[in-house]
């Protein structure tokens, strides 16, 4: 019976993998994958992170289930840290996830099982979100969000489509650090985005995946805040991977911000049910973890300090990108205001494919490069391929 299934095309990104570990040249430079490293090329685990496994080593009484639900000081630590003020008066429904594509997912879910039949999705986007509405049943709707050539956010044309939007659609946002541009929202464009969903009648459903990566913890999460003043409902799905630097422990959260907690209620209940039938029981090592962190000042402070350090890191390497490549390109000094792990940038995929051949810098086709991945060492190699092409 397998016979009658079609082979799938490979992940261009696991096969871009696959490719750089077989490449056998020394000074091979991987600006795909999307994880932090450090000088040295890797990607470390957070000083707070091992302490708080060293915690719970010795104190974790059970590796009983945690139920659909997961574990509730986990998802009450996350949803303050995300949202902060605006959240602690808002009836909230949420959800431990594995990973924020877990969390994605179950959003899709909860909107195709409630009705909604079309997702807003400004592109580019990361390639997994059309991805994961589609197979949930949902109508994917693209419009024009960055403009490559320029380096800018069209706002003006987000404006224009969920000004088209039908009330009960749903539009996906990024909190921050946009996969893969970089680009982000200005406050008074957040302000008006809001404001506009808000009239529209429209549900937001927010990725922040990258929280503390652009220019602060709280900075990142500002313009979801913002929406959340704003709006009567919304859906957030919260990764840990990239803040806590815990990518292969799949660690997540979905949460409904809610009108009242009846409603509240109703839809943590489904949510529950959609989880059950899907993956049953969330993982909890990454979840112990993050929440053992959040609620000690001490392993909080630690983890801020760690993360603020990489955040200036990557921003010095933005810095000199800038600099470097604007002497070819002189539209990429954006690569300095853009925020996060990526950019994105004007190549035809002819220049990746003779950056991957003559000098054995790895990227997707896209002409996405992973800023964080760089070792300062690799910098100015990379500048001198570049302004080779």
């Amino acid at each position: 019976m397998f016979d009658a299934l079609a082979r799938q095309p490979d992940d261009p990104l696991l096969a871009l993998i696959g490719l750089f570990r077989a490449d056998a040249r020394a000074g091979k430079v991987d600006l795909g994958v999307g994880v932090y490293r450090d000088e040295t090329g890797a990607t470390p685990i957070f000083r707070a992170v091992k302490a708080a496994e060293r915690r719970l080593v010795e104190t974790q009484p059970s590796k009983a289930y945690v139920g659909p639900e997961g574990d509730p000081v986990f998802l009450d630590h996350l949803w303050a840290l995300t949202t902060g003020e605006a959240g602690k008066s808002r009836a909230t429904a949420g959800l431990q996830t594995p990973g924020g594509s877990g969390a994605l997912r179950l959003a899709a879910d909860l909107m195709a099982h409630m009705g909604t039949k079309r997702v807003w999705l400004g592109l580019p986007s990361w390639p997994n979100h059309a991805a994961i509405f589609k197979v949930a049943g949902l109508e994917v709707v693209g419009y024009p969000f960055f403009d490559i050539p320029s380096q800018t956010v069209l706002f003006d044309r987000m404006m224009e489509a969920f000004s088209g939007a039908s009330a009960g659609d749903a539009v996906l946002l990024h909190a921050s650090c946009h996969n893969p541009t970089g680009a982000n929202l200005t406050d008074d464009q957040w302000r008006a985005v809001s404001d506009l969903i808000a009239a529209r009648g429209l549900l937001p459903l927010v990725d922040i995946a990258y929280q503390g990566y652009g220019r602060g913890l709280d900075e990142d999460a500002a313009g979801l805040r913002t929406l959340l003043s704003a709006v009567p409902e919304a859906l957030v799905a919260v990764s840990c991977s990239k803040s806590f630097g815990l990518y292969r422990e799949r660690t997540g959260a979905i949460y409904a911000a809610c009108g009242n907690a009846e409603t509240a209620l109703s839809v943590r209940s489904n949510l529950a049910s959609l989880a059950r039938t899907s993956y049953s029981m969330p993982p909890d090592h990454g979840a112990a973890v993050v929440a053992t962190i959040l609620g000690d000042a001490a392993l909080k402070a630690d983890w801020m300090a760690e993360l603020e350090t990489m955040r200036q890191r990557i921003t010095s390497i933005r810095e000199r990108l800038a600099a470097g490549l604007s002497a070819r390109w002189q539209v990429l000094t954006a690569i300095r205001a853009q925020e996060g792990m990526f950019s994105l940038l004007p190549l035809e995929e002819a220049d990746v494919m003779k950056l991957r051949a003559e000098h054995a810098i790895y990227m997707p086709a896209s002409g996405r490069i992973n800023i964080a991945g760089l070792k300062s060492a690799e910098v100015d190699t990379v500048i001198e391929k570049f302004l080779s092409l």
